[in-house]
């Protein structure tokens, strides 16, 4: 099981500061996906760059599933649900729909997030938000249909 995943910021992707959002995806899905790879990069909200990273881990190097962090707000330089978009073959909303509905309950703020999901290819990509907390919040709260999901792209039989 190969994971990608890409932290969006201009900051961290400058060096101004830690990336701590995707570390806390790796640690969230290795105990989701026992033996997982992982494959990491950081972009700055700029959606050339998003798109380009998610065509690379999925297509380039074979990732069963992308997760993103950040960019997923109402701010002029949050674009990764459009840099997504462009990528995606077929679009999951429920992913998106299920977070901030969760999430809504502990952060009112959540109903904001503009975050989705979809497939490539044989390739899962989940758009998450770019708090660790709210990246382990929703994480756990996907778990169950990321599995299936991507058990369905790779032709495995989820049941």
């Amino acid at each position: 099981m190969k994971i990608g995943r890409i932290t969006i910021s201009d900051r961290a992707s400058a060096g101004i500061y830690a990336d701590r959002s995707g570390p806390e995806i790796e640690a969230v899905l290795a105990g989701v996906f026992a033996g997982a790879q992982f494959e990491s990069v950081i972009v700055p909200d700029e959606l050339p760059q998003i798109a380009a990273a998610l065509r690379g881990l999925a297509d380039d190097r074979g990732c069963h599933l992308v997760v993103t962090t950040g960019g997923t707000g109402v701010s002029a330089r949050d674009v990764t649900p459009e840099a997504t978009r462009q990528v995606l073959e077929k679009e999951l909303p429920g992913f998106g729909e299920m977070m901030r509905a969760q999430s809504f309950a502990k952060v009112p703020t959540a109903i904001l997030s503009r975050a989705t999901a979809g497939t490539r290819g044989s390739t899962l990509i989940v758009n998450l938000p770019g708090k660790p907390t709210a990246v382990r919040e929703c994480l756990e709260i996907l778990a169950p249909a990321i599995r299936e999901g991507v058990a369905h792209l790779r032709g495995d039989d989820p049941h």
